[in-house]
């Protein structure tokens, strides 16, 4: 393992010891601020530390096994070369390990998410996409035990959705949707083609993590501009009733959100602001990710909308991710929720692209 990273493994396990320190301190346990923050700080490093004092414990073995070689007894010696094999093994392993732990972690990673799907070239047809892929990602949700709520929905003529958006909510959505943004083509026969002829249709998904009140961005409300109306959306009567629906436009960018699900004007311009200030966020981080992953050259983890990533081709029932290039044939799993057979093996080309700058 490089020294930098035994460095780094150093100051951590000095790090537990004084957050061991402050945890049992009686000033900090009477601060609830301070004790949760340490608390949460010495659950991510305790994994760790405790994998470098295994990793430790191993290289003593490695180092004793090393040692039996040189012994004068023919036995010890047969037996050292087997525990050496075996020692050297495990530090692999667990260097493996620690260097996985040590990746730089996404803060993002446990947030809930707003989900836009959009319906792009295909007319009619990209509509009906949007909609199968917007069934595809809340049958993924309910497998994981998420919840999928809708904040604006435009219906196309046909069926689907022109556009929808949605605010999914549960445990590190974020961390297993982030990858899902780009342009969705889809290659099948549409139900009005009377030719039998194949279409190509796309839509573009865009996957931004909801802020919290920390990371909000502040916004003037001399930038908004408010508008009312009524909803028709769910809700029985009541919405036709009332102008409970909500639009904000933000001046500055053009930027506009609305909100028309709940039957609270309050609610919605909650969920609208909520909304809003992702999109701000997004716009201001994603100019830097992109930048940083064109000097890695990664696909994986650039985020650009633009970029085709994925096709989803009926008459072969192929599923094929051009990031990683995998190409699937469980085309109907997937639409059904299994979306994890793609989304895992992008995380884990982000995770070796991660290692790759780490070890440099």
């Amino acid at each position: 393992m490089k020294a930098s990273l035994l460095n780094k493994l150093d100051v951590l396990s000095d790090r537990f010891e004084e957050l061991t320190a402050l945890l049992g301190d009686a000033e900090v346990i009477s601060d609830q601020t301070r004790f949760r923050a340490y608390s949460r700080e010495y659950a991510e490093v305790e994994p760790v530390v405790a994998l470098y004092a295994q990793l430790l414990r191993v290289q003593g073995d490695l180092e004793g096994a090393q040692a039996l070689l040189k012994d004068s007894d023919p036995d010890m010696r047969e037996m050292a070369v087997e525990e050496v094999r075996e020692t050297k093994q495990q530090l692999v392993e667990l260097e493996a390990q620690l260097q996985r732990m040590l990746l730089p972690k996404d803060p993002n990673d446990g947030r809930n998410v707003f989900l836009e799907i959009r319906a792009g070239t295909g007319g009619d047809e990209a509509a009906i996409f949007s909609g199968d892929l917007f069934r595809m990602y809340s049958r993924y949700a309910e497998r994981r035990g998420w919840r999928v709520e809708i904040l604006s929905e435009n219906e196309g003529e046909h069926g689907g959705y022109k556009e929808v958006i949605a605010r999914v909510e549960g445990d590190s959505v974020y961390g297993k949707l982030k990858f899902e943004s780009g342009a969705h083509r889809v290659q099948r026969v549409p139900e009005t083609e009377s030719q039998g002829r194949i279409h190509t249709s796309a839509c573009t998904v865009a996957v931004l993590p909801e802020p919290d009140e920390q990371q909000a961005i502040e916004i003037n409300p001399a930038d908004l501009r408010v508008d009312t109306y009524r909803s028709s959306g769910a809700g029985g009567q009541h919405v036709n009733k009332t102008d409970s629906a909500i639009r904000i436009t933000h001046l500055p960018s053009g930027i506009v959100v609305e909100c028309q699900e709940e039957r609270s004007q309050h609610k919605n311009r909650a969920r609208a602001m909520s909304w809003l200030s992702a999109k701000l966020n997004d716009q201001q981080t994603s100019a830097a990710a992109n930048a940083i992953a064109s000097e890695r050259k990664l696909l994986v983890g650039s985020g650009d909308r633009s970029e085709r990533i994925r096709t989803y081709n009926f008459p072969q029932g192929r599923v094929t991710d051009h990031r990683v290039n995998l190409t699937l044939y469980s085309l109907d799993e997937v639409l059904a929720g299994g979306v994890d057979a793609v989304i895992e093996p992008l995380l884990a080309e982000y995770q070796a692209d991660q290692l790759a700058a780490l070890s440099e």
